[in-house]
């Protein structure tokens, strides 16, 4: 390091940067991108200085209470040599010559022929850190030796003394009150004149007097603290045997593979919605820790991680219902080994910024919050985790967390590691190891190999390492008389899932029981299966005989499944006139109201009753409407009637309004003129499924449709529309015929085509 004597020409920081090796720039502006920007010009000014100051906030944020100590001392010592500045530290001269060369690599602080010197815009982003910085004022441009310091606290009186103390005690500044300002120590009248005679307190504008940090050295025996700030608060541990930790994270890394899985293979068959405002409504989260065993806090980590993977994301079914499906990802993952599947899960879990530990609480509004919610993320829980992991990976082998303080101990040292970071970073920290835990990444309290290749963040060594320790899966079960199966380890995957779908799970541990109920076999039927085919699957994984009580239930479910049947439909249509009837619903130009004869004289529609009446009465019939109890229900046609003109309008805003008609007018003939240019040759009738997932389509792609729409006459038309929000059976577009947003009834809509 340079110092005061050197014979080698001034340098400026530029200069010093230039004189760096590749890697240490490479290094540099990693951590501090604000010095790749070329100087701020002109309207750029502003925008540039904010992202410097921004950057050297970042900077700060990684640096520890020892740094940060180092370049507060640094502030207030002004330019000065090495050696003066780690004597000021209180601290191992050692560890704060290292802090000091790490200021010095990040460029929070540089060295020149006069000494080292911290950046200018350093001093404005290290105000405001109570209990972090010393709370010292900077040093005179022109500071008294030390030992002049020493002299004048000598000579003052006990009550001067005193009141130095505290205004060194409270932000090292004051006011004067009714002192004179300019007085010689021998006509002091006060402790404050006696103060600020010796130059102890210096007046600034006002009647403000601060304390110089000259004076506050003295104070603290010449150092910046009266504590040492490399003092790292140690971790509680207690003994465990390093074995059981990595069975322990061993077999949490199990579960929550085989409870992913198990998760989206349910998903997959049975999706849950999308909450219009985004995220897992609370009865499905509720579901879903049913089905697996788990609570809801468990269960919320198992969606957010699934989510965080790729394994899960939200797309719009069949019927265009938004809703949280497995992703195609889902399909190449289930077929990787285990310990794959598992490093995939926690790879998601450490980048992601997805905070599952809040879900169940509430905000600042008193909102609760969903699992899978957009707004459930935070910018600090990925350096929470890593952070926490990188703490947990200094437990020695052979040693855990201590029960009770192992968890704060550490809580305390993350502190330490980051002083700068809000209180809610201590949460994020707590919430970091219980995940960890529940994924199996720790065990026991401490990390076991494999957990500590994912603090380092390789996530294939990590794999490799966890493998051996894994449960050999089995692909059998031991069936019972009392309709349970026994598993008496986990079993391989095709046959969990088979099994799954046949029974329910009883209990889990380290045999897990299904029991078979009618309920649970009925879910074999209706996903497509035959009693031969329950009994042979059955029969191939058990190792005991199929128990004849098993086999009668599964020939009752099968006797009684399918002897009713259930549709869909609309309306229905009856007539005493077979041959009128069947003719209706040959009808070419019926083809669009999904008619179906389910008996000679009666028919049904998938067309609403509102938009079957006046298709109908186009077609020549004369329907009635039917009440419930078999009459016929009349109603007269609304009454209309016309407001009540209130006098003449202004010759001014008859105008306005022409013009504003004359514009409709204009819009309207642009949106038919364009309907019409978009009509293909021959008409094509949309299915409403197809009309909802087309609507669904346009709205996320943002293009315009054309939509056949039938009014309240029955007439039916063609609008050009942008759609908007497809919610509760409505469609909100704006309406290029009305050059407004309005809502239409999806029932109503016939048809949709891109425009």
């Amino acid at each position: 390091m340079s110092s005061p004597a050197s014979t080698t020409p001034a340098r400026t920081f530029a200069d010093q940067l230039r004189s760096w090796s590749d890697e240490r720039l490479l290094a540099l502006l990693r951590a501090r991108p604000d010095l790749a920007t070329p100087a701020p010009q002109d309207s750029s000014q502003l925008a540039s200085r904010a992202a410097t100051r921004s950057s050297i906030h970042r900077a700060l944020d990684g640096l520890d209470r020892l740094e940060l100590s180092v370049l507060d001392a640094l502030l207030v010592a002004g330019q000065t040599t090495s050696e003066q500045l780690i004597s000021i530290v209180h601290a191992d001269p050692a560890r704060t010559r290292a802090a000091l060369q790490r200021l010095l690599d990040l460029a929070l602080a540089w060295e020149g022929s006069g000494g080292v010197r911290a950046l200018t815009a350093v001093a404005d982003a290290m105000r405001g850190m109570p209990g972090v910085t010393s709370g010292l004022r900077p040093a005179s441009p022109e500071p008294a030796p030390p030992a002049e310091v020493e002299a004048r606290l000598a000579e003052l009186s006990p009550a001067a003394a005193a009141m130095l103390r505290h205004v060194d005690a409270h932000g090292g500044e004051g006011t004067t009150g009714s002192a004179r300002r300019t007085v010689s120590p021998d006509e002091a009248r006060s402790p404050a004149e006696e103060l600020i005679s010796r130059r102890l307190l210096v007046p600034r504008d006002g009647d403000t007097v601060v304390l110089p940090g000259e004076v506050g050295l003295a104070l603290r025996g010449g150092r910046t603290t009266a504590d040492p700030v490399d003092d790292v608060p140690a971790l509680a541990t207690s003994t465990r045997d390093a074995a059981l930790v990595a069975r322990s994270a061993a077999g949490a890394a199990f579960d929550v593979v085989r409870r992913v899985e198990l998760l989206l293979d349910g998903w997959g068959v049975a999706p849950p919605s999308v909450l219009r405002s985004g995220g897992l409504a609370v009865r499905d989260l509720k579901s879903v820790a049913r089905e697996l065993h788990v609570d809801e806090a468990g269960a919320a980590l198992l969606v957010e991680v699934a989510l965080s993977a790729g394994l899960v994301a939200e797309a719009a079914v069949a019927d265009g219902t938004p809703s949280w499906l497995p992703t195609d990802e889902f399909d190449v993952w289930s077929t990787l080994p285990i310990a794959e599947r598992w490093a995939r899960l926690v790879g998601g879990w450490l980048d992601s910024s997805r905070v599952p530990s809040l879900v169940g609480s509430r905000d600042a509004a008193g909102k609760s919050w969903n699992a899978l919610a957009p707004e459930l993320s935070s910018g600090l829980a990925e350096e929470a985790r890593r952070l926490a992991l990188r703490v947990l990976a200094e437990v020695p082998d052979g040693e855990v967390l201590a029960a009770g303080t192992g968890i704060a101990s550490l809580v305390q040292r993350v502190g330490w590691l980051r002083p700068r970071r809000p209180a809610v970073f201590t949460d994020l920290v707590t919430a970091a190891l219980t995940e960890s835990a529940a994924l199996g990444v720790s065990g026991a309290g401490a990390l076991p190999p494999s957990g500590r290749l994912v603090a380092e963040g390789d996530l294939t060594g990590a794999a490799a390492a966890i493998a051996p320790h894994l449960p050999r899966p089995v692909d059998h079960v031991l069936l019972q008389a009392d309709l349970t199966a026994v598993a008496p380890g986990p079993l391989e995957t095709e046959v969990a899932r088979r099994l799954h779908l046949l029974a329910d799970v009883e209990s889990r541990g380290g045999a897990t029981v299904y029991r078979f109920t009618s309920g649970s076999l009925r879910r074999g039927f209706d996903a497509g299966w035959s009693a031969l085919e329950v009994r042979d699957f059955l029969a191939s994984v058990s190792q005991t005989p199929v128990p004849q009580p098993l086999d009668f239930l599964v020939d009752d479910v099968a006797r009684t499944f399918g002897s009713v049947r259930v549709g869909h439909a609309e309306a229905f249509l009856r007539a005493d006139d077979e041959a009128a009837l069947a003719a209706l619903v040959h009808d070419a130009r019926a083809r669009s109201l999904g008619l179906r004869l389910l008996a000679p004289t009666v028919a049904i529609a998938t067309s609403p009753l509102d938009v079957l009446l006046p298709r109908l009465r186009e077609l020549g019939a004369a329907p009635v409407v039917e009440a419930a109890d078999g009459t016929v229900r009349v109603s007269r046609p609304d009454l209309h009637r016309a407001r009540t003109r209130r006098g003449r309008r202004p010759a001014g805003a008859v105008h306005a309004r022409q013009v504003a008609q004359a514009q409709a007018v204009a819009t309207a003939i642009r949106a038919g003129d364009r309907a019409g240019a978009s009509r293909p040759a021959t008409t094509e009738t949309t299915t409403p499924s197809g009309a909802l997932a087309a609507l669904r389509e346009a709205i996320e792609a943002g293009s315009t449709v054309v939509i056949g729409y039938v009014d309240n006459h029955g007439a039916t038309g063609e609008r050009v529309v942008d759609p908007r929000r497809l919610d509760g059976g409505r469609l909100s577009a704006f309406d290029h015929r009305a050059d407004d947003v309005r809502e239409f009834a999806v029932h109503r809509i016939t048809g949709v085509r891109r425009a």
